[in-house]
C-alpha cells in the first residue's frame, strides 16, 4: 500500500472519531440539559405558593400558563390566601414553601422573632393609579382631611392596606388615633362600602376597578405620593430553613419569575387574559386598570424605605436590616 493512501485512510479514521467525539459531547449535552430541565438537580421539583388575588401576581400566573417553571423543571401550585399576613402563616405552618405578601408583615415577623423569612424575589412597587384610599358617593369622606375618626377598611394590621393609609393621613396631618380600622378582604370591600359598613378604604388593583364598578368608588387620593411614592408594595418570601435547603429550587423559581416579570413590562397584552382568568375581571377592566411597577430582583437600598417607614409610624420598635433578609438572586 502507498504512503499516500495510508496517510488517506489515517485522516479519514481521524476525522471519524473527532466527528464520533464531537457526537458524544453533544449527546451529553443534550442530556444534560434535560436532565436540567426536568428539574433532576433541583431539592424539589414541586413547590407551593401562597398568593393573593390582587394584580401584584400577574408574572407568576405568566410564568405558570408560559412554561416558565416547567422549563425550569419546577411545577408550582398557587395556594390563595385572604391577607399577606395568612399568606405568611401558610410558609410558617409549611403548607407552602414561599408566600408573596406586602413587605410589612414580613418585617413584623423579624423585627418580633416570630419568624425567620428571608425575602427571596420582589413583586411590585406602587406606580400612579395603582393603589389609592376610595370612597363611596354616599360616604361623609369628600377629602383626604375628612379620614380622621372615620371608619377605614384594611386586610389586617400592618399591612400595606393599614400602614399606606396611616403615612398618607400623616403627610396630610390628619390623626389616625381615632380611626376605626375595620378588616376586611380585599374582595368585601366594594360591597361594604356601598352598604355603608366603612367610610373608605385603601385598594389595590383589581379592586379599585371592580369597586369603581360595583359600588361607584371614587379616589380619595393616589398612594402614589409624597412619602408612599414609588414605594416598595410587595415581594416573595420564605422561612430561612427552606432557603437553605433548597437553593437551586429557589434559583429555579426566581429566575422564571424574573423571565415573566421582563415579559410583563415588554408587553401589557400579555398579562390582560391572565387577570381574566385568574383575578375574575372582565375583560374591559383589565384594559382599564392602573398596573403597578414590576419587578423581580431586590435591591436593598430601595427596600429599606419599608422598615424605615414601619419604625417611624410604630408598626415595628426596632430597626430592621433589610438587605441582611434578602436571599441569593439566582441571575440569567
Amino acid at each position: 500500500m502507498s504512503s499516500g493512501r495510508v496517510r488517506t485512510r489515517r485522516a479519514t479514521l481521524g476525522l471519524a472519531l473527532t466527528v464520533a467525539a464531537a457526537t458524544a459531547l453533544t449527546g451529553c449535552s443534550a442530556l444534560d440539559s434535560n436532565a436540567s430541565a426536568s428539574g433532576g438537580s433541583l431539592e424539589k421539583t414541586k413547590i407551593k405558593v401562597a398568593i393573593l388575588p390582587t394584580v401584584d401576581t400577574a408574572p407568576l400566573w405568566l410564568a405558570q400558563d408560559a412554561g416558565y417553571f416547567k422549563a425550569e423543571g419546577l411545577e408550582v401550585e398557587a395556594v390563595m390566601a385572604a391577607s399577606g399576613q395568612a399568606a405568611l402563616t401558610k410558609a410558617i405552618s409549611g403548607e407552602t414553601d414561599i408566600s408573596i405578601s406586602s413587605y410589612m408583615p414580613f418585617f413584623v415577623a423579624k423585627s418580633t422573632g416570630t419568624a425567620d423569612f428571608q425575602l427571596v424575589a420582589d413583586a411590585t412597587s406602587v406606580s400612579p393609579k395603582s393603589v389609592a384610599i376610595v370612597t363611596a358617593p354616599n360616604s361623609p369622606v369628600k377629602t383626604v382631611n375628612d379620614l380622621g375618626g372615620k371608619r377605614i377598611a384594611m386586610t389586617a394590621k400592618n399591612t400595606a392596606s393599614d400602614l399606606l393609609a396611616k403615612s398618607l393621613m400623616k403627610d396630610h396631618g390628619v390623626p389616625i388615633d381615632k380611626v376605626i380600622w375595620v378588616p376586611s378582604p380585599f374582595p368585601n370591600t366594594a360591597a361594604a362600602l356601598a352598604q355603608g359598613q366603612v367610610d373608605a378604604a385603601l385598594l389595590p388593583e383589581p379592586f379599585l376597578t371592580q369597586a369603581a364598578k360595583t359600588a361607584g368608588a371614587i379616589p380619595v387620593i393616589d398612594v402614589n405620593s409624597g412619602a408612599t411614592q414609588d414605594f416598595p408594595l410587595s415581594g416573595y418570601g420564605a422561612i430561612s430553613k427552606w432557603v437553605k435547603e433548597n437553593p437551586k429550587t429557589l434559583a429555579a423559581f426566581q429566575r422564571a419569575l424574573q423571565r415573566a416579570t421582563s415579559e410583563t413590562n415588554k408587553d401589557r397584552s400579555k398579562i390582560e387574559p391572565l387577570l381574566v382568568k385568574y383575578a375574575k375581571i372582565d375583560e374591559d377592566s383589565s384594559k382599564l386598570l392602573g398596573l403597578p411597577s414590576f419587578s423581580a430582583k431586590l435591591d436593598a437600598r430601595r427596600l429599606q424605605r419599608v422598615p424605615d417607614l414601619m419604625l417611624q409610624m410604630g408598626a415595628i420598635n426596632t430597626k430592621v436590616d433589610a438587605a441582611a433578609m434578602i436571599a441569593p438572586q439566582a441571575t440569567g
